[in-house]
């Protein structure tokens, strides 16, 4: 089946996961700014990041038929430094007008910090300046609900419009919240965290196919290009119509990502 996975950082990636990638059906991804697995020293590191992100990757994607896009942010992982972070946000404008830029992401916090926070406010600010769409991560594990608790929270204060916000990495004690609340939920596939496809069909099955969807978010750490297509079976082993699975990985991604017109991807079917 053919699949988008909106959220996937390809920069940690060989291109012979984009061959497998493309084989396995894959039409799309989108790629937001993170954690590169070691703290960038300079804004000028950023600047050479978003170029990659926004020139390399497009070029490296499409040897494989596989449209790239990207978000540009600070991640909430090098928020610390307001200072420093606020020299990266100052990169930002010039790349939001890229041809293959939908919005800002990936922001949100990390450590629930206060520097944190006073960065993700001004990153939500400048989105909303822009009419941009916005693409959350929330924490890990135990600091996941409270964390996912303040970025709602900030997003209110800014009087953000829900449905141009997707909240990431949601599981079982997170979504509810998220999709009560109007905003998209994205579940990440990762083998030994986050959630597994197993897991992902449980919410579905038990929240719907509303304003979701799944994504692998496959990094430099342990994670796996292929994991929404592997979602793919396991909700087909349980029965749900294929319907239900485009539903879940054409249909919504398109839905979402479509709210930024540079989003052009095709329905295949």
């Amino acid at each position: 089946m053919h699949y988008i996975d909106p959220h996937i950082h390809m920069v940690s990636r060989t291109t012979d996961d984009y061959a497998r990638m493309a084989q396995a059906g894959c039409i799309a991804i989108t790629e937001p700014a993170f954690w590169a697995g070691f703290d960038r020293s300079s804004a000028q590191g950023f600047h050479d990041y978003f170029r990659v992100l926004t020139e390399t990757e497009p070029a490296r994607a499409a040897q494989y038929g596989i449209r790239h896009f990207a978000w540009i942010c600070i991640n909430p992982k090098e928020a610390e430094d307001p200072g420093f972070a606020r020299e990266v946000i100052a990169l930002i404008p010039d790349f939001l007008d890229k041809p293959n830029v939908l919005g800002v992401g990936e922001i949100g916090l990390n450590k629930n910090s206060k520097n944190e926070l006073e960065i993700l406010e001004a990153q939500i600010a400048l989105a909303k300046a822009r009419d941009q769409l916005i693409l959350v991560h929330t924490p890990h594990l135990e600091d996941k609900l409270k964390g996912t608790r303040l970025i709602m929270d900030a997003l209110a204060n800014h009087d953000v419009d829900p449905g141009r916000v997707l909240i990431d990495h949601v599981e079982e004690h997170t979504v509810g919240a998220v999709l009560d609340a109007g905003y998209w939920a994205g579940m990440t596939l990762y083998p030994d965290s986050k959630c597994t496809p197993e897991r992902a069909t449980d919410i579905i099955e038990t929240y719907g196919r509303e304003r979701i969807w799944i994504n692998s978010a496959g990094d430099w750490g342990p994670s796996d290009p292929l994991a929404v297509p592997k979602c793919h079976v396991e909700m087909l082993r349980r029965g749900h119509p294929r319907e239900t699975v485009k539903r879940i990985s054409i249909d919504n991604p398109r839905t979402f990502l479509g709210q930024c017109a540079k989003f052009d991807v095709e329905d295949p079917s």
